[in-house]
């Protein structure tokens, strides 16, 4: 009975939430791009956790909920997204998750070494569009999960 009268009242209101929604973890530390990014995401249905700085970002990134994807600049106060790279690298609770680097950075060698260092896919920041790195972001997750 009470149901009903929920539905009645809130006839929009799902039946159940989900049990999981994508996390992503966007890691820059320019506050406009960040928080232009994180509104995007989040009008997509993503969560979004951010971090400024490099060392944040290693530690949200090993609290729940464990994001589904990093979103990472590379030129980071305190510890640098290469180094980040690296450590995420080296922990095997952290290497599975897939890592899109968005950086101006956009030399080749800077592109290999990210890649190398375990990031899924680079994309330099002056050549793409919010809306492009969000369906980048859709794109890799689906691979990744789907």
């Amino acid at each position: 009975m009470m149901s009903k009268i929920l539905k009645i009242l809130m006839p929009s209101m799902p039946d159940a939430l989900p049990q999981t929604q994508t996390t992503v973890l966007i890691v820059e530390d320019d506050k406009f791009l960040r928080t232009l990014l994180s509104e995007k995401l989040k009008r997509e249905g993503i969560f979004v956790v951010d971090a400024e700085n490099g060392e944040e970002a290693m530690l949200k990134m090993k609290a729940e909920p464990r994001p589904h994807l990093i979103l990472l600049d590379l030129l980071l106060p305190i510890i640098d997204g290469f180094e980040v790279l690296r450590r995420m690298h080296d922990d095997q609770g952290l290497k599975r998750i897939p890592v899109l680097v968005l950086s101006n950075l956009g030399q080749e060698d800077d592109i290999k070494r990210a890649k190398d260092l375990g990031a899924v896919d680079y994309m330099v920041k002056a050549y793409f569009t919010p809306g492009e790195i969000v369906e980048k972001i859709r794109r890799i997750i689906r691979e990744e999960y789907v």
